[in-house]
């Protein structure tokens, strides 16, 4: 059984990993420590992943015939900005986002996506699509959701009068389609929404198309 300093030093570490939704194995032997703000799922060998999630607090498992995983049950801030880095393919983020306006203009979108998991649909999330759900949907629906919501209006609009239609109108459309896949959508904000020239739009585009190559072959 952990000591008392190893569980402060399991929740210290959790803590600074609130960017990510799936955290790795905590302990691998017949003891998982579920941290507040987590729930644990549990794979078995015999019978996949099981249906139960284990709330915060201390569980047993047997040792080597099942797999813990934990999952961020927290709000967790999907930062679109040119800080972002595309190493981590995994990671809550992505690079800023290259759409065009009804009126042809090319823009740059940075902002936040704030999601949330449904615990009732955590084992169906890691049974049904695996642990890299961010490549494989999150990251891939904001960006071509985002480009079909900006086409929708012109530049003048997006960047002033009616970015808060913009906003609601990507929540609503962001929901329609990670709903039925267990992730809230609690809010869009767009930060900063400008104009960019056809030579950094194509190189700002050209990262994105290496960043998918990379989700494609990862």
């Amino acid at each position: 059984m952990p000591s008392g300093e190893q569980i402060n030093s399991m929740s210290d570490s959790l803590d600074k990993m609130m960017y990510s939704f799936v955290v790795e194995d905590v302990l691998k032997g017949l003891f998982v420590y579920v941290p507040p703000g987590y729930v644990a799922c549990v794979y078995d060998l015999g019978r996949g992943v099981l249906k139960r999630v284990y709330t915060p607090g201390l569980h047993l498992k047997i040792p080597f015939w099942q797999k813990a995983k934990l999952f961020n049950t927290q709000t967790i801030e999907y930062s679109v900005t040119k800080s972002f880095s595309v190493e981590n393919l995994q990671a809550m983020g992505d690079v800023p986002i290259v759409a065009q306006t009804r009126d042809s203009k090319r823009i740059s979108v940075e902002g936040t996506v704030l999601l949330r998991l449904d615990i009732n649909q955590i084992p169906m999330i890691w049974q049904t699509i695996g642990e890299d759900f961010v490549s494989k949907i999150v990251r891939p629906t904001i960006r071509s959701r985002m480009r079909m919501i900006t086409s929708r209006y012109d530049y003048n609009d997006v960047v002033s009068i009616r970015r808060d239609a913009v906003e609601v109108e990507a929540k609503n459309e962001l929901e329609r389609i990670f709903y039925p896949r267990g992730i809230f959508v609690e809010n869009v904000l767009l930060s900063e929404i400008n104009h960019v020239s056809d030579q950094a739009a194509e190189k700002e585009e050209e990262e994105q198309l290496h960043t998918t190559r990379e989700m494609h072959y990862a």
